[in-house]
């Protein structure tokens, strides 16, 4: 997956306009135009189209964390240059402040059979032995449950 097809998903599973969009990265301390939220929107083929790196993508999420749970005591968490699924997921997880279970209702939205201990494997620090590198079509599967949860139709 790439990262403006993550944005685009997140936009249309939580209803975000383009000013709720750059108040998201203001949030992160990033100030993002609307022509710039407009053009990480577009589709590929669109001569417009611009990608969005890791960074802008981990201060997205950042922004999306204190959005939905509030601004914490001390200093902004720095986004990272380098985002993986598994990093994704866990972000998702403390933006809607999800346990465990509330993330396999997700997963079970779509089919995907999914025990905890895969789960816990996903969330785990990749330096444990017992972490495991998410696929795409895990990340896929977790947002498009998302949209089923919070976008029914």
């Amino acid at each position: 997956m790439t990262n403006n097809d993550i944005l685009r998903r997140l936009r249309y599973t939580f209803d975000l306009s383009d000013d709720q969009m750059m108040e998201v990265f203001k949030l992160a301390d990033y100030r993002a135009s609307r022509a710039m939220v407009s053009e990480w929107l577009k589709k590929e083929e669109d001569e417009d189209f611009q990608p969005i790196d890791d960074l802008l993508l981990a201060t997205f999420l950042n922004g999306f964390i204190t959005k939905n749970r509030g601004k914490k005591e001390g200093p902004a968490p720095k986004p990272e240059r380098y985002l993986s699924n598994n990093d994704i997921l866990r972000k998702l997880k403390i933006a809607l402040s999800f346990q465990s279970g509330d993330m396999l209702q997700v997963f079970q939205l779509v089919d995907t059979k999914l025990s905890e201990h895969e789960l816990s494997a996903f969330l785990r620090n990749p330096k444990q032995s017992q972490f495991r590198k998410m696929n795409d079509q895990y990340l896929r599967n977790f947002l498009h449950g998302l949209q089923l949860k919070y976008k029914p139709k």
